[in-house]
């Protein structure tokens, strides 16, 4: 049975799926615009630091100010309607909630917010997939003790990379390369919250308008988000990374299948089974016709002499071997289709993408010439930028991950350009994300990729 008409059974019960909310940002919001129209699905509470800001979000989105008067979850769930308040843990605790979604963007604080579900025997699908990036093979081992699901959030982009390798390997194909798409040139790896609508190809008031945080968008301008996203990717499909880093090959959605090829054969990959990004830019700048800037995709091989006539007859575009074949998604709709990963680990028990080991890491790397007594400012600010990295080598240099190089300060000074270890700065090894992670090095720390 699909997953719609499962939801529409769930209506016709009344037994909707019933859903808590941390976080109401613009991700948030997405979902929220869409939650009226999915059936036997209620979303019984929004927790968010400012609940003023989440009813301002929910009145940008159309919801009517009454759908929003419950004075409490229990209140809530009695009359269909949403409880909006700053009390996470009420909300993660309450016995009615089966799906709690972390949407905050904050790594160190979704990991509370995860670990806390989990102790309550509450699937998670979560949104914040920096802190995936840095302990989510120990977050998928501790959903599976607690008998629940953890999901990486469909709609953005790892989760959809995820839906294509699974594709690819329930067809029978080997995946070659999969990833997403990105506006890239080298110099965007410096840019900051002050110049990012200029790189990014938006007005300050189309950014005012749509409630975008700079921060934010900067993070996937400069780089770090494409790299903490295929962390989370090859963590979850079992995928290697460049020995030194995304490239960014530049290519045309026709050209992927000739791109992502091995080194060997003409393309840029060390070798078979790795993530990378396409840019959408030349490298003089010049935007490329058709690209991949805001899709999905992946690219397989057919083996035999039969599976490669197979494309040639169904008119399948490949490389000019007629070995490799690429199937993409063009578009993502981020938060407008978290709704699938909803259903999925409630109706289904199915993560949309979960960490099965740990192949990867993005680590944090100085933006600029960084002295001793600075403060990082974390993922898209405007002191470090992520660089992914096989997790072998991030163990061995002690790589301070990007998603907990938030407001710690610096011990020493950190050259441009260099990688920032944990011995660099000044970080409270009391906060459970910090915690996890040092957990998972250990455990990893003989073997890392294995399974989770």
């Amino acid at each position: 049975m699909s997953l719609h008409h499962k939801l529409l059974q769930r209506a016709a019960e009344g037994r909707p799926i019933r859903v808590g909310l941390i976080g109401a940002g613009k991700f948030g919001s997405m979902y929220l615009a869409q939650v009226p129209r999915t059936p036997g699905v209620h979303l019984a509470a929004i927790a968010d630091l400012s609940p003023a800001a989440a009813l301002a979000n929910l009145a940008r989105v159309g919801w009517a100010p009454e759908r929003t008067r419950a004075a409490s979850i229990d209140a809530a769930l009695a009359d269909g309607s949403t409880h909006v308040g700053d009390d996470w843990r009420s909300l993660v605790r309450h016995p009615a909630i089966d799906v709690v979604i972390e949407c905050t963007g904050s790594p160190v604080q979704a990991v509370d917010h995860i670990v806390e579900a989990f102790a309550q025997r509450k699937h998670v699908v979560n949104v914040t997939v920096e802190a995936d990036a840095f302990c989510g093979a120990l977050l998928a081992r501790r959903a599976a003790e607690a008998g629940v699901v953890y999901s990486l959030a469909f709609g953005d982009q790892p989760a959809l990379i995820c839906d294509l390798v699974d594709w690819a390997r329930s067809c029978g194909f080997p995946v070659v390369a999969a990833g997403r798409g990105h506006k890239w040139l080298p110099h965007f790896a410096q840019s900051t919250p002050d110049t990012v609508w200029q790189h990014y190809g938006l007005t300050p008031e189309q950014a005012a308008r749509g409630g975008l945080n700079p921060k934010m968008f900067n993070s996937f301008l400069d780089g770090s988000k494409p790299a903490i996203e295929s962390t989370a990717v090859a963590n979850a499909c079992g995928l290697a990374v460049p020995s030194d880093g995304l490239t960014y090959p530049p290519a045309s959605i026709a050209d992927i299948p000739f791109v992502t090829r091995p080194r060997s054969e003409g393309g840029v990959l060390e070798h078979k089974g790795m993530v990378e990004v396409i840019s959408s830019l030349e490298p003089d700048g010049r935007e490329i016709p058709y690209e991949i800037r805001m899709g999905v995709w992946v690219t397989v091989e057919g083996e035999t002499e039969y599976i490669r006539h197979c494309f040639e007859e169904y008119k399948a575009h490949t490389d000019p071997s007629g070995r490799y074949f690429t199937l993409y998604k063009r578009w993502h709709l981020i938060g407008l289709e978290v709704g699938v990963s909803v259903a999925s680990v409630a109706l289904r028990g199915e993560a949309t993408g979960v960490a099965t080991g740990w192949n990867a890491d993005v680590v944090a790397r100085a933006k600029r010439d960084l002295a001793a007594g600075e403060v990082l400012d974390g993922e898209g600010g405007y002191t470090v930028v992520g660089q992914l990295l096989p997790a072998a080598k991030s163990l061995a240099a002690g790589g301070l991950p990007l998603g907990l190089a938030h407001q710690v300060r610096l011990v020493r000074p950190v050259a441009r350009g260099a990688c920032v270890s944990w011995a660099d700065v000044a970080i409270d090894p009391s906060t459970q994300a910090v915690r996890l992670r040092r957990e998972m090095e250990r455990l990893f720390a003989a073997s890392p990729g294995r399974a989770a």
